[in-house]
């Protein structure tokens, strides 16, 4: 066929007769597919690269939900290409345990301590070079690796929290961030209650993440699991805030602890008059709501003077450490580095 309309047609009464009730040990059941479509052209020389394109486009299908439908453009093929090979890639670093995770310190404004290690995912490629989540995440979502890594996550961090207060350092946090995925999943609550007994890990030891986006786009929702968290004791925090699109009033019934402010408005403070009336004015509304707010992404002094002055809590960025391995945490706890006045 040379026209994707005619397709179509084919595809749905192939679905239609994949999707007939059958029985099974007396049982009725059924089956969805996904499915990939290429359309023969001049561009072709081989039955096989006819069906690797057809494949391709299967696995998008696959990425976008069930039973769904997608067809390969020759035009996106070495987009599709390389999509292929990092999930390919990806799935592969699950299985040979190539991610790790770096610790972010957070620092107290008031007595230059820190109190919290945001947990950030690396992944470590056997070639050498290290691999962001900006880059490796969107794909795992897409192809739903997101649910395995994010579970090894909060277990590992939990983990690990547990080996800092072992040796000593029981006054510090850890704190994950849950993708929109992850905060969604019906395993979540389950994973964080077994992960904090499994490392003999009280609560309040951890802190969960959201971003705004992700708390405004089903509020009612953010607000019924997030109540369930702080009933189990868990510290709360909404992330990358004055980004998103959440009203006062919602953000009043979130049962969070703490704002992050996000490091776009942090980057040009005290210079951007604009910017730094929305972190000051992000900082008086956490604290008439009597949240606590952390400064993200800040690396001067002359940002941290003004956030000082607008009494921020806490603070992360480079100007006290960047994002450390496990071993470079304890260096720091051990030479118990602070943030100066």
């Amino acid at each position: 066929m040379a026209d994707e309309n005619n397709v179509h047609g084919v595809v749905r009464r192939l679905l239609a007769e994949v999707r007939k009730p059958y029985k099974v040990a007396g049982r009725e059941t059924s089956v969805g597919a996904s499915v990939g479509v290429a359309i023969s052209g001049t561009e072709y020389e081989t039955p096989e690269q006819i069906l690797r394109d057809a494949d391709t486009a299967m696995y998008k299908a696959k990425a976008a939900g069930k039973s769904k439908v997608e067809f390969f453009h020759i035009r996106k093929r070495p987009e599709d290409m390389q999509l292929l090979l990092m999930e390919k890639n990806l799935r592969q670093a699950v299985e040979r345990e190539e991610l790790e995770l770096h610790y972010q310190p957070i620092v107290s404004l008031n007595g230059g301590h820190v109190t919290c290690f945001e947990a950030l995912l690396r992944w470590r490629h056997p070639q050498g070079y290290r691999v962001f989540p900006s880059v490796f995440v969107p794909v795992a979502e897409r192809n739903q690796l997101i649910d395995v890594i994010g579970e090894w996550v909060i277990r590992k961090a939990c983990k690990q929290s547990l080996v800092w207060r072992n040796e000593g350092f029981d006054d510090v946090r850890v704190s994950i961030n849950l993708s929109s995925r992850q905060f969604h999943s019906p395993n979540l609550i389950h994973t964080i209650q077994e992960s904090l007994a499994d490392a003999d890990l009280a609560a309040d030891c951890l802190e969960l993440e959201i971003t705004e986006s992700t708390a405004a786009h089903d509020a009612e929702f953010a607000v019924s699991i997030l109540s369930e968290f702080k009933r189990m004791g868990v510290r709360l925090a909404i992330d990358d805030f004055g980004t998103g699109y959440s009203s006062l009033s919602y953000l009043k019934q979130f049962p969070i602890d703490i704002l992050k402010i996000d490091q776009s408005f942090v980057k040009d403070i005290p210079d951007d008059a604009d910017d730094a009336a929305i972190a000051k004015s992000i900082i008086a509304i956490a604290h008439s709501l009597d949240l606590k707010v952390v400064a993200e992404g800040v690396e001067t002094e002359e940002q941290l003077k003004f956030l000082r002055a607008q009494q921020c809590d806490e603070i992360q960025g480079h100007i006290f450490s960047h994002a450390l391995p496990v071993e470079e945490v304890v260096e720091l706890l051990k030479n118990k580095h602070s943030l100066a006045r």
